[in-house]
This record gives structure tokens, sequence and C-alpha cells, in this order.
């Protein structure tokens, strides 16, 4: 029978622990605002949580974006941390250090000399059977260079015997340091009375060192050059569970967010690829898997992703730093843990400081009898995949047990049974109150010049029931912020400052990748083009509101019914008439919901401001997607008839009036700024186009119906009036929505905003793409003046549709150039040989 599990805060006496007794004060002094609206529904600590969570799903790890294809919270953070005195916390760090330095001494061997197999210290198998054994990354002849391992992580649990034992090691990507820097951030923001009068240790310190030391690893030609050593992290991408993470950590040490294909190696070297051209990369801080970083070594990607072809040849040559290096995940492999107190002996000449869980590797016989012999003992663990969930055997039925048995007896090389002991409990907020739930520790090291420092704090964790205690970082669980308790007088320590050589002061646009480029250009056209079919579905509202139409209003609804085919809204069967507008109704709810194209929007909005976390603030964030997942709730609703549809697409302007503003209010101009208002002028652009083609698709006895559909659509009916009072022609009507520069709702408008934008980026003409712009500015510019000079206005203008309708196949024309320019980075596009056909003009709905 396993012991009871020791409790956090209470000692065996049943006293509180001293380091817990100002946290449990520190709730009971809640302000009373707090406790007073927490006391219908329980406790101050409940009503914390409740806080906390409502943060955390807004703007933290939680926050999940609209189309980003996850469902459930993320993740959750328990208001009641985990303390350790300052004295417990030393300990930990100094064991935690000499294991780091035992495992590194591990990798130098294993990829270089292999002495340790040669002395017969090591098994072959667990390490030629290892899968994350990188044998490309092995040379015998020229040994690896130090330090393979640059971050740690171990998960650890209290045991019973009240003394930290090491559960798993953390050598691949030491992934959690983000949550754990977010749950600190969050709970201080949410809930600064915990923090008063506690001498808790800040995080900060730690990632300054942490950044200074990516420096330090720089190799010597970037540390002697001209500027600063250019650090990136590699992730995944925006896909990745742990993407949040990722972005947090880039933000935290000021270095470029990259994923694999904004990288590529010219030379020997590794560059990224940025609007101005290839920037080198000095360190590459990966949280990428070893084996997905060169396809040309690995024999192609490995989970769908390409990797950086020549990446490890250029680490070879010294041109890049990996970080962890490439292969340091194999001695997470649990069957290696029996080995490990030998093995620190033979390296280290110490004994291990930190005792690990009790555990046996049963490709020996001793341990598969062992095993068999009181089987309720053990917990199974894969041998090589330190990540994966364990498997308590006392959980099995009979039946169940005797198959696993079986299979352990066919292949028990690959099986590690670990002693199940039930990890220590700590307080949470559960249901109503407090109560005890497992914990485990996982806490982070980094190493600089052959020293480790720990991070004064981390992550624990409460296990799902049923999940294993040495899983990988779970998508739902309940993690705790870890209080380090200083001591009195304890001086807080940065790293020293390293002679860098001066900045000079620059205020164009930086190294923006092309992808992030890219994908504020996408944003930019998704928003503007949601902006566009509110306003024709609202514009189509507005005559379905009105009873019975007459003769001039059924035209301009006709048009409109046409400009909602073109714009994917609607299908030719949901054209109204004299009689009946229902199935025009039924078609704009189908489009808003799930399937539909404004649903489609919102989810590629979603997907793309999470693709640009990085290069927003939290507040930009917040507004760019709370609004929209309310607004997806709203479209999920029942349908409410034309005045819930009034409400949603009264939510959509109000949305994108929002971002357009945050934008312009917070954006540096020469940076992203500049494609995300490159995307929206475009598809403005596109849309204005479109949109007076089928309003002015008119016979000349109606072409005054037609300028008013074209004024409404633009939004400028006010304007209009202003100028030229009650009289309607279309000369004036069609300048102030074609040619006019200062109509921003007008065309003339979105191109100056494009020759502008242009400029700046260009600074001259070298791509040739601002003649083309210059060029479709003067023929809008041609439009009124030749209406003007007609003898007869209203039979010109009826003539003008298929030549205004074309405008929208010369910006999609531009739009293709902007991205062959900037994303592809590839050179102007030319015509050989013969003339081909004209290329059919463009949808207005084109995806990116």
């Amino acid at each position: 029978m396993n012991a009871a599990p020791p409790d956090e805060m209470v000692d065996g006496r049943g006293h509180v622990r001293p380091h817990w007794r100002g946290i449990l004060a520190a709730f009971s002094d809640l302000p009373p605002s707090l406790t007073a609206e927490a006391a219908p529904r329980g406790s101050a600590v409940i009503e914390a949580a409740r806080r906390l969570d409502r943060a955390f799903e807004d703007e933290g790890v939680g926050a999940l974006l609209p189309g980003a294809g996850r469902a459930g919270r993320a993740w959750r953070c328990d208001p009641v941390p985990l303390v350790l005195p300052a004295g417990e916390f030393a300990a930990l760090a100094a064991g935690l250090a000499q294991r780091a330095r035992l495992l590194e001494a591990l990798l130098l061997d294993f990829y270089g000399p292999q002495r340790l197999l040669a002395e017969g210290l090591v098994p072959p198998a667990l390490v030629f059977a290892n899968p994350a054994f990188l044998r490309p990354c092995r040379s015998a002849a020229h040994p690896p260079q130090a330090p393979l391992l640059h971050t740690y992580a171990a998960d650890l649990i209290r045991a019973p015997d009240g003394r930290w034992h090491v559960l798993a090691d953390r050598t691949s990507r030491a992934a959690g340091i983000g949550h754990a820097q977010e749950n600190r951030r969050m709970l201080g923001r949410v809930l600064p009375n915990l923090f008063r009068g506690q001498q808790v240790t800040p995080l900060r310190p730690f990632f300054d060192f942490w950044q200074d030391s990516l420096q330090r690893l720089a190799p010597p030609k970037a540390q002697n050059g001209s500027d600063n050593a250019a650090v990136a992290l590699l992730t995944p991408g925006v896909h990745h569970p742990l993407w949040f993470e990722h972005v947090l950590l880039a933000s935290a040490l000021s270095c470029a967010l990259v994923e694999p294909g904004d990288l590529t190696v010219r030379g020997g070297a590794l560059f990224l690829k940025t609007l101005k051209g290839l920037q080198p990369v000095d360190v590459l801080l990966r949280r990428v898997d070893g084996r997905n970083l060169d396809p040309l070594e690995f024999g192609g990607p490995q989970g769908g992703l390409g990797g950086v072809p020549g990446l490890l040849d250029a680490m070879r040559n010294g041109a890049v730093r990996i970080v962890n290096a490439p292969g340091c995940g194999m001695v997470e492999a649990p069957a290696l843990g029996p080995f490990l107190p030998a093995l620190a002996e033979r390296l280290l000449g110490e004994r291990l400081a930190l005792p690990a869980v009790e555990s046996h590797w049963l490709a020996q016989p001793e341990a598969l009898a062992m095993l068999r012999r009181a089987p309720a003992d053990w917990t199974i663990r894969p041998a090589f995949d330190g990540a994966l969930a364990a498997q308590p055997l006392a959980q099995l039925s009979d039946g169940a047990l005797a198959g696993q048995l079986a299979r352990i007896a066919e292949r028990p090389q690959d099986y590690v049974a670990v002693r199940d002991i039930p990890p220590s409990v700590a307080p949470s907020a559960v249901g109503d109150g407090l109560a005890p739930r497992p914990v485990v520790l996982r806490l982070f090291l980094v190493q600089e010049g052959g020293q480790w420092r720990a991070m004064p704090g981390g992550l624990a964790r409460s296990p799902e029931p049923g999940e294993g205690l040495a899983a990988r970082l779970p998508r739902q669980g309940t993690a705790k912020d870890v209080w380090v308790l200083s001591e009195d007088g304890t001086q807080i320590t940065g790293p020293a400052a390293l002679p860098l050589p001066p900045l000079p002061i620059r205020r164009a646009a930086g190294a923006l990748p092309s992808r992030v480029a890219d994908n504020l250009f996408w944003l930019g056209r998704y928003v503007e083009r949601l902006e566009g079919a509110a306003r024709l579905m609202r514009a189509v509202l507005a005559r379905l509101d009105r009873g019975p139409l007459l003769p001039r209003e059924l035209a301009e609804l006709d048009a409109l019914a046409a400009a909602l085919r073109h714009a994917g809204l609607a299908e030719a069967e949901d054209l109204p008439n004299a009689a009946a507008h229902s199935a025009l109704q039924a078609a704009l709810w189908r489009a808003l919901r799930e399937g539909g194209t404004v649903a489609w929007l919102t989810g590629e909005i979603g997907r793309l401001v999470e693709s640009v976390r990085d290069r927003l603030t939290g507040d930009m964030h917040t507004l760019f997607s709370l609004p929209l997942r309310a607004i997806q709730l709203q479209a999920a609703a029942p349908p409410r008839g034309l005045a819930g549809l009034e409400d949603i697409l009264g939510s959509i302007l109000r949305y994108c009036a929002g971002v357009a503003g945050a934008a312009a209010e917070n954006m540096v101009r020469a940076g992203g700024y500049a494609f995300l208002d490159l995307g929206r002028r475009v598809e403005r652009g596109q849309t204005i186009a479109a949109q007076l083609g089928f309003a002015l698709d008119q016979p000349a006895s109606r072409i005054e119906g037609g300028l008013r559909l074209a004024l409404e659509l633009c939004d400028s009916v006010i304007t209009y009036r202003s100028r030229y009072l009650g009289v309607l022609q279309p000369a004036p009507a069609l300048d102030l929505v074609l040619a006019d520069p200062g109509n921003p709702r007008g065309l003339g408008y979105q191109l100056a905003a494009l020759r502008r934008r242009l400029t700046d980026l260009e600074g001259g003409d070298e791509a040739g793409l601002l003649p083309a712009v210059e060029a479709l500015i003067d023929t809008v510019d041609a439009i009124p003046r030749a209406l003007l000079a007609a003898g007869d206005q209203a039979q010109a203008a009826a003539r003008l549709a298929p030549r205004i309708a074309a405008l929208e196949a010369d910006m999609a024309a531009i739009s293709d150039a902007i991205a062959r320019r900037f994303f592809a980075l590839l050179p102007p596009a030319q015509r050989l040989g013969v003339e081909p056909a004209a290329e059919p003009a463009v949808l207005f709905w084109g995806a990116a």
C-alpha cells in the first residue's frame, strides 16, 4: 500500500508551514469589493479564480481566437500559488544544475567519442535504438562544440518521504517557461493584493540573464562585428499548441519569431528572408523537433514541417548556433534514468544530490521479474519517449493487466517500470472552496559559460484525472504560479552588461519577415472584405424592411442581389421579387453562419490575428480578437429576423472600424502598418469597382437610381448633398466615388494611398509597381472629365458599367504584383512571345 501523499501546506503535525501563513493571510485580506461580490457564490478564493479565468480567456494563454480550430479552454491558472522557501529552492536549483551538467556530459560523449559505450557503462540499445538519437549530428572526427544543452527543465514531485524527486528530464525544448511567465503576470495584474507583504523573487532578471547568454553564444564573427548578434526563435507555426508560449518568449528575449519557411541557407550561413533582403541569423533558439530541422539530413519533413535545407551544415560550419542542439532530446529517455547515478560517479566524480523516482529498464531480467511479483506497485512508461503519459498498472482490470504484462514480455526493452508513488498535494480552488490537488513542479535552468542558473519560480500543474504525471504540457489543465520567497537582505542581481557597439538611429522599416508582411496584407484585405460584405448586406436589409417596393427600389434591389451573388453571399435562387423576400433573408443568415462566406471571413481574420500576435500589443490583440468572438456567438444564435441581422451587421461594422482605428493610432507607419494598409486599400478598391459596376448597370432612363445606389454604397450621400444640394448628375457623382482623392470611400483615395505606401516601401520605381498605379489613377481621373464633356451624361454613364467593373481586375493585378515583389521575392512578371488572351477578372472574394 502506498503511503499517503504529503501536504505542501501542512506539516506532519497538522500545523500550517511558516511560508504558507502569509499567503493564507493575503487571501483573507482580499478587498471588500471582491469578498462582497463573491459572498453569494462562495469564498473570495473562488471569486478570485473566476476573475483569473476571465482574464486568461480574454488575453492570456487561454485566449482562443476565432478560426483557430481549437475547442475548450487551453489553460487555467489557479489563484493559489505553490510556495517554496528560499533554502528549499536553492537546494533544488543546485541539484538540478548538477543533473544538467551530467546530461550535458552524456550528450558530448554520445555525439562524440562514445567512450561510455566502449566501457560498457551504457548499453548500446539505449543509444542506437533511441529515435531521438540523430546520427547526422554525431562526428567522432569533429566532436560537438559545447554547450549542446543551453536550457534544461525537470519535472519533480515530493514523495511521501518529504523529499523532492526527479520525475522526468526535459532537454529538447524545455517547454513551459512562457506559461510560467504569463501565470505570474496575470496573477499580479488580476490579484495584486496577494503580492503585498510577500517577498516573492521576481522573474525578470532570469530572462535578462537568458537574453545575454544567447548573445554570448553567437559565433565570434557576429560578436566582433559592427552590429549585435541576431537571435531568432524558430517555431513550428501558428497551429502548434504551444504557439502562444513562443510568442511570449520571443517578446521576453527580444528576438525574431520565425517559421522554417522564413529561413534559408546561402553559402553555408543561415539567413532570414525579409523585405530588405536576406538578414543573417547567428543564434537559433529552436522550438521545433530536431528531426524537422533539415530535410536534407533527416530524409524529408516529419509531421508536415519542411524544415530548412542545409541548416545542419551551417551549424557544423560554425555559422549559426542552434540551442538546444538537435539531438539533445535523447537523454530524456526514461530508460536512461536507472544508469544516471553510476554515470554521475564516472563523469562528475559526485553522487547525485537530487534523487529520482525509482525506475528500472525492463530489458534487465531482474527488473522484469520484480515487476511480475508486484505489478500494482509500478507505473509503465515507454523506454524512449519521456513525454508520453505513463500507465499505472494498479488502475487496470485483471484482463487488461494480463494483456499488458504479455506485451511487455514480448519486447521488454521498450518499457520502463517506475515506482508508483503519490505526489504531494497543494490547496487549489475547486468547486466552492479549497481542496487538496496533486501537484507536479517543473523548474527551468539556463547555462552560460558552464554555470547553470535556475529561474526563481516555475510551472506547477495539477494533472487531470487519468492523466499521467510525466506527460507533455497539456492543452487542458490547471497550472499554478510558483513563488520562491526571498530571504531578508537578499540582493537581486542581473547579468553583467555585454560590451555592445552603439546602434545607429533608424526610422525605416526593420527586418520584417516576408511571411509576416504577407499575413498583415491579407489581414487588412479580409477585414476590409468583411466590412464590404456588411455594408452590402445592410443596404439590402434597408430595402427588405420597407414593405412593398416601388419599381425604382426593385431595380436597386436587383443590382444589390447581383452584387451579393458576386460576393458569394447569395445564390441565383435567392433573388427577391415584388411579393416575397424570405429566400434572400434566409441566404443572408446562411452567409453569417458556419460554412457561409462571412463566417469563413471571421475565421480567416482570427487565424491571421493569431499569426501576427507577436506584432500586436496586448491592447491591440484584445481589440482584434474579443469583438470577433462576440460576432461569432451572435451569428451562431438562432435567427432573429431582420432585426437580428441588423444587430450582427452593426457589430461587424463597429469591429472593422475599431481595427482600422487601432492600427492607425498604434502601428508605426514604416513597419507592419504599411502592409496592413496596402491590403485594405487593394480590397476596398476592388470592392468599389465591383459594386459600382453593378450599380451602374442600368438603362439611361434609370441611371439616376444607379447613381443614388453608388453614392449609398460608397457612404457618400451626405458629402454629395453638401456639395451639390439636391441636383444629381453623373459627372459630379462619379467624380466623388471614383476620382476624388479626398473621399476615403472612393476609388481615387485608395489609389492615392497605394501610391504613398509603395513610394515609402520602395523609395523609387525599381519594381515597376508605381507605373501601374499611376496608370490606374489616370484612368479613373479621365472618367468624370469624359462624362462632363459628353452631350448626354445619362447615356454616357449607362455605357460605363463594363469599364468600371474591369477596374476590379486591374486592382487584382496590382495585388498580384505586390505579392510577387514583397512576399514571394520574385522579379516583376514579364510577357514572352505572343500576346496572350486577356486574363479573366479575379473574383471579388478570391482567397489568399
